[in-house]
């Protein structure tokens, strides 16, 4: 039976006007069989945060620091190096001793003393020695044990990659937060595209269904065809009106893939939409608290100031002495060989002090603070940036809602005009532009009210990336 709003229409037009209904009403009917909005967004938030290209390009910028972070760690344990050379030499300096010089005169008088003796002597004449510097061949083996004692650049070398890992770490959560942001709206952009092409091609069965019945009163000549003319334009315009949302559709859906690393056409399964989506908003004063604490972006420029400090302390012992111990095990020849002759030990205790070095340590020195204190003015002026952005985000928020409550005010105002004006055509006592009017009244109040719901719901996601929270009942905190 046929509700009291839509007696004496005719059968088609009931139906038309029912299509219209159903594609623009809420998505959260049970019988839609759709998922929850909430649920089926953080299931792609999720796997976002696994897939896309630019976050796993900050997640290796972590463990590149994580790596970093465990090479300045092992500076304080001892280093052994096993070191073996050989070589093969050719000339060289060479030393001239003139032993036969210096001998073979005492000994040709010492021969000439004794001849006739009993005793004679017969020392041998003796050759002119030069004794070459490099061995024709020679090797080294050692081992080799250096651990340091007093070095204070290694310390502040660790708070300094510790400091820098953290703000990599922070830097890593900010993008996922900026990502989590982007899907989310992203995903609601496409859910409006979706939406709008369903109430143009509503929109469209109505005019496709008044253009047939306009033509029929043409043709009895009830009408005149200045008002047949009229429904074939409004027709074409709303035909021209569906390619628009269909590209737009596209577009979006493109996008929404992009951002989770997937083919660009991929399918994007649409959700339910909440029966309600006012809420009560916190105080604004409570919000900006919040994001000063939550907000990434802080806790890396915190970090940054701190590896700054560090690398002053590391500067500043730059002035200051080291002390190390180094042992060493090897043998020395000309063959390998581990006897008594070859082999050595060695132990000493280095001492070092850089006392001038050009003032390469007091530049360096310079430099670190103003890094230090650039660090300082970047986090204070990000976080005045984060108050702004809450500030912003919750007028945007506290205004949307405004808007969707007048929207939907307007949609029920404009879908009861248009039952009216159905009905009087049908009677013969409303012009054609009056009806027209009324259905394209009705067809932007609809535009109007998806606009406005997922307005509401992108500024409500920007509202959270600005406080630094995760919406949803799978989202999770930043690792610290």
């Amino acid at each position: 039976m046929r509700d009291q709003k839509t007696q004496g229409l005719p059968t088609s037009v009931v139906a038309a006007w029912a299509a219209l209904a159903a594609a623009t009403a809420l998505a959260g009917d049970p019988a839609a069989n759709l998922r929850p909005l909430d649920l089926v967004v953080d299931e792609y938030v999720a796997a976002s945060l696994e897939s896309n290209l630019s976050l796993r390009q900050r997640n290796l910028g972590y463990e590149r620091s994580v790596e970093a972070l465990k090479e300045a760690r092992g500076r304080f344990l001892p280093s052994v190096t096993l070191e073996s050379r050989f070589s093969r030499n050719d000339g060289g300096r060479t030393l001239d001793f003139p032993v036969g010089d210096l001998l073979n005169p005492v000994y040709a008088t010492l021969n000439d003393l004794t001849a006739g003796g009993p005793d004679p002597t017969n020392f041998p004449a003796v050759a002119n020695q030069k004794i070459r510097f490099l061995r024709e061949q020679e090797q080294q083996s050692a081992v080799r044990l250096t651990q340091p004692l007093y070095v204070p650049q290694i310390l502040a070398n660790l708070k300094a990659e510790t400091a820098q890992s953290a703000a990599e770490q922070a830097g890593r959560d900010a993008y996922a937060r900026v990502l989590t942001r982007d899907v989310r709206t992203a995903y609601y952009g496409w859910m409006r595209a979706q939406q709008t092409l369903g109430i143009v091609e509503s929109s469209i069965d109505l005019l496709d269904e008044n253009l047939r019945v306009n033509r029929s009163l043409f043709d009895n000549g009830k009408v005149t065809e200045d008002q047949l003319l009229r429904a074939k334009a409004e027709l074409l315009a709303a035909e021209q009106q569906r390619l628009e949302a269909a590209n737009g559709v596209r577009q979006a859906q493109s996008y929404f893939n992009f951002l989770l690393n997937r083919p660009l056409d991929s399918d994007v399964e649409q959700a339910a939409m909440p029966r309600s989506l006012q809420a009560s908003l916190p105080a604004i004063e409570g919000l900006q608290s919040e994001a000063q604490s939550r907000r990434a972006e802080l806790r890396q420029l915190e970090q940054s100031e701190l590896a700054a400090q560090a690398s002053i302390a590391a500067a500043r012992a730059e002035f200051k002495p080291t002390l190390a111990v180094t042992a060493e095990l090897g043998t020395q020849g000309e063959e390998y060989r581990f006897t008594s002759e070859e082999r050595y030990t060695t132990a000493a205790l280095v001492f070092s002090w850089n006392v001038f070095n050009g003032n390469q340590s007091r530049a360096r020195l310079a430099a670190a603070r103003l890094d230090a204190r650039n660090a300082e003015a970047a986090r204070e002026e990000v976080a005045q940036r984060i108050a702004l952005e809450v500030r912003q985000s919750h007028d945007n928020v506290r205004s949307a809602q405004s808007a969707l409550a007048t929207a939907e005010a307007r949609l029920d105002a404009a879908a009861a005009a248009f039952r009216i004006a159905a009905r009087k055509r049908d009677a013969g006592v409303i012009s054609q532009v009056e009806f027209l009017d009324a259905r394209s009244t009705l067809t932007n109040a609809e535009l109007n009210r998806n606009l406005t719901q997922f307005e509401f719901l992108i500024r409500k996601a920007e509202l959270d990336f600005a406080v630094g929270i995760s919406p949803g009942p799978t989202a999770s905190e930043p690792s610290s």
